[in-house]
């Protein structure tokens, strides 16, 4: 009997550690699916009473066809369920509450809208109705102070006084005969872009279907200027603009200069102008440059993040700064003593202090200053990972969260971080992955030098793991604790690689003389340090096997990769994205001169000898000494690519070609500076994982 109940005791424990095991999930080495079928999540917009937030859930296919995104609201106030309050595979963007917190607007193209339209939703319920009907679309909507009217931008034709002008102007180059592109000043394209003739204007009418738009710019001298245009971003020129807390005027950013683009900075300053348009006026007349403007909830200041476009220099810390409102020129620098570059803020009503984050060391955490300003403090921050998309909505203080092995979260940040949404942990928890892992060392030109290392699935110390060392675009960035898409570190890890993130010098993150010291030095220097970082990981780790090195990265990342190659035989492969090959060329086919001029000491046809001896290309008798121009080089490029043009990869893979380096050359169609179709980004990381196993055997 005894030992029948005993039998039956052991049963039981059995099914117990086996249930108990079940609910424990099966973790798996990353694959690509998981890289880009995690759910996008997109920065939180806090409503003006603090309850509630809403934020973009993109859920992606490899068919983009098949992709759908659309708008969640969360409560701030209590756990109830989420809502989600679209139904439609057409993306929202530019979501904007109204002051009353009862509706919100956005920017969405839907069935029947050749272009995006604004469209108001109002939370208490039924569909989201259209309010415009421009020929050329509409974005950016900002509600008015009483919930009535909505200010956003659309685009114009030259001298197009209204809609009728503009659609006739429309179908007029539609409907000739000739295709062909014309300029008269720099730059002709941008990113991913050919640029037009068109320049984007701001509008006002009232938050109904069918209310006239009103072009506050139409037929001002400043929007002809040949030098008005936007703010530049990765998406393109765009005017950002506020209402004034009266709701009598428009705030705005702009550039007067952008005609000077080939050999001087853009300044992009703030003007104001009024709700029946007009000559605009300007808020502030230096040459530095302005943007993310805010009104405090008492509307008694305005806030905004400023650089001050230093002559001469090819790096500025961004700082956040104010002004008494009504307006007076007198502008206060709120974090003029901190050496670091401010992302995003914001001011939640009620509290003396701003919160802000910035870049350090890998990661990105929550600050906050004084409205006096110089008494930057931290605040309570995840001790891992990046903060991004902060904002601020009455009291609440909202953002995303995410690191390498946690994919992106809504938090809260108000008091201790609290995560409010569970959007991809479940998914995440199946993943077999371990956090980053941090390392500084002293550079022999005396820098203090940041490092991450990222170890593979089922990662065991007592083995000798490959080290694929993968260096950051920019140069002005810096490697984030973070989930990233391009370059996903644990799937560039995956097939049994440590994988090695520094941040040379030229990176953000490290103070403003940091950034700066890639003057002059646009690629030696920093590629020393990278060398050196890789001779310390292999010293400090034993499972780094020092023989059977790689290295990679695109964009400035690819313009290293390619120094690498020509300059040292270190390495058993390289992978080049988006790699600069010639300086000179680079310079002239850009889309951006003027920088690269300061960066490296002056014209091309000047007298400094950077643009030669920094150029790769120009490095190719090292293939003869025995020194470079020897290790096989995977490159790729996408054919729409106008930030760092084809013609480098092809010039790259004719130099291996004519001296007889094993390469190979891949070429995406329909890629631009990024790889962002899902079967091409699939294919890609095939072809690295092919390339490093090949030559790393």
């Amino acid at each position: 009997m005894i030992k029948k109940l005993f039998a039956l005791w052991l049963a039981g424990a059995a099914l117990a550690v086996a249930a108990d095991q079940s609910t424990v999930p099966v973790r798996h080495a990353i694959t690509h699916e998981d890289v880009w079928l995690m759910k996008r999540v997109g920065a939180p917009v806090p409503s003006p009473d603090g309850k509630w937030v809403i934020y973009t859930i993109n859920e992606p296919a490899y068919d983009a066809k098949e992709q759908w995104s659309d708008l969640w609201m969360k409560s701030l106030t209590d756990d109830s369920p989420v809502r989600r309050l679209t139904y439609s595979k057409g993306a929202e963007s530019g979501v904007n509450w109204s002051p009353d917190s009862r509706k919100i607007a956005f920017s969405a193209k839907r069935e029947g809208d050749e272009v995006p339209q604004i469209y108001v939703l109002d939370l208490s319920g039924g569909e989201a109705e259209r309010v415009t009907s421009l020929t050329l679309g509409a974005g950016s909507p900002k509600w008015s102070p009483d919930s009535k009217s909505l200010l956003f931008v659309s685009q114009v034709y030259p001298g197009a006084m209204d809609e009728a002008a503009n659609k006739k102007a429309a179908k007029e180059h539609k409907d000739r005969k000739y295709n062909a592109r014309a300029y008269e000043q720099f730059p002709a394209r941008f990113w991913n872009q050919w640029l037009d003739d068109k320049k984007a204007h701001l509008f006002v009418q009232e938050a109904t279907a069918g209310a006239k738009a009103h072009d506050l710019l139409a037929g001002t001298q400043f929007a002809a200027l040949p030098g008005f245009g936007g703010s530049n971003s990765e998406e393109g020129q765009n005017l950002e603009a506020e209402w004034a807390p009266d709701g009598n005027a428009v705030v705005f950013t702009a550039s007067t200069n952008r005609n000077e683009a080939a050999r001087a900075p853009v300044s992009v300053q703030i003007f104001m102008v009024g709700l029946t348009g007009g000559e605009p006026q300007p808020l502030t007349r230096d040459v530095g440059s302005y943007g993310q403007l805010s009104f405090s909830s008492d509307g008694k200041t305005l806030l905004c993040l400023t650089e001050p476009n230093t002559p001469d220099k090819v790096y500025d810390l961004t700082r956040l700064a104010s002004f008494p409102w009504p307006f007076k020129n007198e502008r206060r620098v709120l974090t003029a003593g901190l050496d670091r570059a401010v992302s995003r803020y914001g001011a939640p009503a009620g509290s003396d202090r701003i919160y802000f984050t910035y870049e350090h060391a890998g990661l990105e955490q929550l600050h906050s200053v004084s409205y006096a300003g110089g008494d930057v403090r931290d605040e309570a921050s995840p001790s891992t990972g990046s903060i991004g998309g902060l904002s601020a909505g009455g009291k609440a203080v909202v953002g995303v969260w995410d690191s390498a092995v946690n994919p992106a979260e809504i938090y809260s940040f108000n008091g201790e971080p609290k995560r409010l949404t569970s959007i991809n942990t479940a998914k995440a928890a199946t993943i077999d992955w371990l956090p980053v892992e941090h390392f500084w060392f002293k550079a022999k030109d005396g820098r203090d030098i940041h490092n991450m290392i990222v170890k593979p699935a089922g990662f065991d110390p007592k083995k000798k793991y490959p080290l694929f060392v993968v260096m950051h675009g920019g140069a002005a960035n810096m490697w984030h604790d973070t989930f990233v898409l391009r370059w996903n570190y644990h799937l560039l890890a995956q097939p049994g690689y440590i994988v090695l993130l520094t941040d040379y010098k030229g990176s953000t993150g490290y103070g403003e003389e940091f950034a700066r010291s890639i003057q002059l030095d646009p690629l030696k220097g920093p590629a020393d340090e990278i060398n050196e970082a890789a001779d310390e990981a292999i010293k400090r780790y034993a499972f780094i096997d020092g023989k059977r090195q790689a290295a990679g990265g695109a964009s400035y990342g690819g313009h290293l990769a390619n120094w690498l190659q020509a300059t040292t035989t270190r390495y058993k492969a390289i992978i080049s994205h988006a790699g600069e090959m010639d300086l000179v060329m680079q310079w002239g086919t850009s889309d951006s001169i003027y920088g690269r001029e300061v960066n490296s000491g002056g014209p091309v046809w000047g007298d400094s000898p950077v643009w030669r001896e920094q150029s790769p290309v120009m490095q190719a008798g090292n293939h003869a000494k025995g020194t470079g121009f020897l290790t096989p080089i995977l490159i790729t490029v996408g054919e729409q690519d106008f930030r760092v043009p084809m013609n480098n990869a092809l010039m790259n893979f004719a130099t291996q070609q004519r001296l007889n380096v094993p390469s190979k050359l891949l070429v995406f169609p329909e890629a631009g500076h990024w790889i962002l179709r899902g079967e091409d980004s699939r294919y890609w990381y095939g072809e690295v994982h092919a390339w490093l196993a090949k030559w790393l055997k």
